[in-house]
């Protein structure tokens, strides 16, 4: 193991993870937020409003596990793993076709910002996109694309980057190591949705556009940490990925036809394209740094 560790943007040394490691055995009544509170409070670890980074260092220790570093308590919560419920809420069905002109103003806000909002996000994306919507797992953004009126015009869903990628990887140049390191300055956009009765070109790319100019500043806010690389993955058999074209993302590959659940290498899932949009000019290098 090469030491310090970089998780979460914070660099971990063998003697903190020894210190995790001390506060789990003598404390064996913990449960995991009581740790990432401690934790929390012994670096100072807070975001810009004061409050404690708790969710960011739930993350990293969920990682740390995840590398067989430490063993955390069980999880209390009976209904863990369960999918959300979520209610129903009432949407405007009327047909939109018309120039993206005729449609402004069209903006993006923070689902986040207000229960009716984030209600309106689970909703839409659980009835309306192709694959669903489940708990997102770990740190995620949710934005909804208004018109006039607030009204609803779609969605979109940001995540953690995939694990392993050989197109993307190759594409940056990371060694496994340093890709393990610094995963976390990529993430995903992993649901994209207009809903589908309103037919708006330039609509998409334009919301795309305008959550990519907020997305950095929004996840170091709520997580402390910053994003270099914006990567999607695009089903080839449902779409052309015009709208991260008409956005200037990159399309750098392809992936191999597998799921990540696939350890045996039998699950054959649609091949889809992969497509980058860096955050910032130097983004190659922050992600090569060792």
């Amino acid at each position: 193991m090469d030491w310090p560790l970089k998780i979460q943007g914070r660099l971990l040394t063998e003697a903190e993870v020894n210190r995790i490691r001390a506060l789990l055995l003598n404390n064996p009544k913990w449960n995991r937020t009581r740790l990432s509170r401690e934790l929390c409070g012994h670096w100072n670890w807070q975001r810009p409003d004061g409050q404690l980074k708790d969710m960011a260092c739930r993350e990293l220790l969920l990682k740390l596990e995840s590398r067989s570093l430490i063993k955390l308590p069980p999880r209390q919560s009976s209904v863990a793993g369960r999918l959300p419920t979520i209610e129903p809420i009432e949407v405007d069905l009327q047909s939109v076709s018309c120039t993206f002109s005729d449609v402004k103003p069209v903006y993006v806000v923070d689902a986040r910002s207000s229960v009716k909002y984030e209600k309106a996000f689970n909703y839409l994306v659980k009835e309306y996109h192709y694959l669903s919507f489940g708990r997102p797992v770990g740190q995620n953004m949710k934005y909804l694309i208004l018109g006039p009126g607030d009204r609803f015009l779609g969605c979109l869903l940001f995540g953690a980057a995939a694990w392993k990628s050989a197109d993307r990887d190759q594409w940056i140049g990371w060694t496994p190591d340093i890709r393990e390191r610094n995963l976390g300055l990529i993430c995903n956009n992993t649901r994209f949705l207009i809903l589908p009765w309103i037919k708006v070109p330039h609509l998409a790319s334009y919301a795309l556009g305008a959550c990519l100019r907020c997305l950095s500043s929004d996840w170091r806010h709520r997580y402390g940490t910053d994003i270099a690389l914006v990567e999607t993955f695009v089903d080839t058999t449902r779409f052309a990925g015009t709208c991260y074209k008409a956005a200037n993302w990159q399309k750098v590959g392809q992936t191999k036809g597998r799921s990540r659940q696939d350890r045996q290498r039998k699950i054959k899932v649609p091949i889809k394209d992969i497509w980058v949009y860096p955050l910032r000019r130097d983004f190659q290098n922050t992600l090569l740094l060792s």
